[in-house]
């Protein structure tokens, strides 16, 4: 859309000498200014006056509390803009406050920027791979293909002897061409499902980069760093069919072999810091007990604590920038952010889990028999709850769409359970989804990290402190990281444990500053936020090298 201020038809000028295209507006007189008049305007002191470039015109609402006042001034704190009076107010007297012109200005130059890179860079990149999905599904039809005819021929060889063995052989491959497909879908689901939010975003900019709405645009925060790499993609070892020589007396064997279907997830490689270094260190206000924190954003954590009933939110400055306590006033024991962005928790005592949407508190499951102790929101929007029964004798991962059960995890092939009912309750972030979509449990009962398929089959369990076998293990926190990665905290030898996506060990972090985190997180850059029980304070730690 053209700018009217540089229409041909009617190019606007400074309405004090006439001079065309006047980069500045008073928003308090109404009137555009050019660069030699804004000084003479400023000096005419029997009104008050606020300049501002002239594409932010329009941009000072009338205050809703204070008829005859404008809105110069954006409360941080409470994300509002706000006039002189109401600065004044116990309101907000102790808030934080900003110039709303400045506010709007670096709020537009970061929409801007990041409408240019989902445009140019994060769409197209997103376009590019859906695109070659069906050549991969093609790939997949033709592979099989050339293996199905591979076995014909062999069949013919063999004769009747060998149907069965032939006809076994060919539903194998198509067990593997159904597995390979479904790891195809899975990756184009991945991503079409991301390119609507992607359209949505750019939509949205857009419509901020036309708005007036100054609580519009200031509410903004960027999602770039969340569409920037591409869902994980995946390596396939193809199987092949080597065929034999016929020997009737060892048939079976004659036939050949069929090797089976090899799906990699690839991920980048980054390197390691020799020395892990902490970039901030975020005081809260619990007393003690610092027991969970979670990344809303790569600049905002919520947190709870142990001995309080209340959920806050923070900045990486410190900042309390919102407070929500518990509908029934008991103690969280832990929390999730969904893919929308929602806060939802645990309360252990009352047998519920609860959605915090704005200033609602909704109980979203109430569970019979059974007290929810860990959440995690995954990759699909489902959320996956770990629970004890009430009797203290059974533990299971419970996977919820919405207030609706899904899928239980509770046993291993032999009918063993997968999870001890022997917990640690002050310590309760023991859950997470790898980038693999792996469940991952710190189980401090069987003193391991157990880790199970998005079907619920157990993968591994990683039980071993390496370089010092002969002591204990005690895994209190979990997370993963951008590289599938797996982090626990060893709270018997005051450690971290970096192990990949199958278990094997990577390294440790030990650094001074691990006393007694209970629970971390990471951000889309691979930060660690860690927690400290008894300083309760959260720590933003860089262990991989940018």
């Amino acid at each position: 859309m053209e700018d009217p201020m540089y229409s041909l038809q009617d190019v606007i000028r400074c309405d004090l000498c006439e001079t065309p295209v006047p980069p500045k507006h008073c928003e308090l007189c109404h009137i555009h200014l050019c660069e030699a008049c804004v000084g003479k305007h400023l000096s005419d002191e029997s009104k008050d006056h606020y300049i501002v470039p002239f594409k932010l015109r329009g941009i000072i609402p009338k205050c809703t509390n204070h008829s005859s006042k404008t809105c110069t001034t954006l409360c941080k704190t409470c994300n509002i803009p706000v006039c002189p009076l109401c600065i004044a107010s116990s309101e907000h007297k102790k808030h934080k406050t900003e110039d709303i012109g400045k506010a709007m200005a670096e709020k537009i130059k970061l929409i801007r920027k990041d409408l240019e890179e989902f445009e140019n860079s994060i769409y197209p990149k997103y376009q590019e791979a859906a695109t070659n999905i069906p050549v991969q599904r093609a790939d997949v039809n033709k592979h099989s293909q050339k293996l199905t005819t591979a076995l014909d021929k062999q069949g013919e060889a063999l004769h009747t002897e060998i149907d069965t063995i032939i006809q076994r052989m060919k539903s194998e491959i198509d067990d593997m061409n159904a597995q390979h497909k479904a790891a195809i879908d899975q990756q184009e689901k991945a991503i079409n499902r991301i390119i609507p939010e992607i359209t949505n975003a750019i939509l949205d900019l857009k419509r901020l980069l036309d708005t007036s709405d100054v609580c519009l645009v200031s509410e903004y925060t960027s999602r770039t760093e969340e569409f920037r790499s591409l869902p994980a993609q995946f390596q396939v070892t193809l199987p092949t069919f080597i065929p034999q020589e016929i020997n009737r007396k060892q048939i079976h064997q004659q036939i050949g072999s069929l090797s089976k279907l090899a799906i990699t997830y690839m991920y980048p490689v980054r390197p390691l810091l020799d020395e892990p270094q902490i970039l901030t260190d975020i005081q809260t206000e619990y007393t003690r007990g610092l027991c969970s924190v979670l990344c809303l954003s790569d600049s905002e954590l919520w947190t709870c604590g142990y001995h309080d009933n209340t959920l806050r939110l923070y900045n990486l400055q410190g900042e309390l920038l919102r407070s929500v306590q518990t509908k029934s006033r008991n103690v969280p024991w832990d929390i999730a952010v969904t893919r929308s962005g929602d806060l939802v928790y645990a309360d252990y005592i009352d047998n519920s889990i609860n959605l915090v949407s704005g200033t609602h508190i909704q109980t979203l499951i109430k569970l019979q028999g059974w007290k929810p102790y860990s959440l995690c929101s995954t990759s699909t929007g489902d959320l996956l709850v770990i629970m004890r029964s009430n009797d203290d004798k059974q533990r299971k991962v419970v996977r919820y769409s919405g207030s609706t059960e899904k899928q239980t995890i509770q046993w291993d092939d032999r009918g063993k359970p997968l999870y001890t009912s022997h917990l640690l309750l002050i310590y309760h972030h023991c859950l997470c989804e790898n980038r693999n979509l792996d469940i991952c449990v710190a189980d401090t009962g069987t003193q391991a990290v157990v880790v199970v398929s998005a079907a619920g089959k157990l993968r591994f369990r990683y039980t071993r402190t390496y370089h010092f076998p002969w002591r204990s293990f005690y895994p209190v926190g979990i997370t993963t990281d951008s590289l599938a990665n797996i982090l626990t905290f060893d709270l018997k030898n005051n450690r971290i444990h970096i192990i990949d996506q199958d278990g094997h060990f990577l390294r440790y972090i030990t650094n001074f500053f691990l006393t007694s985190s209970v629970a971390f997180c990471v951000d889309s850059r691979d930060n660690l936020f860690m927690t400290d029980w008894y300083l309760s304070k959260v720590k933003k730690i860089q262990y991989y090298k940018y």
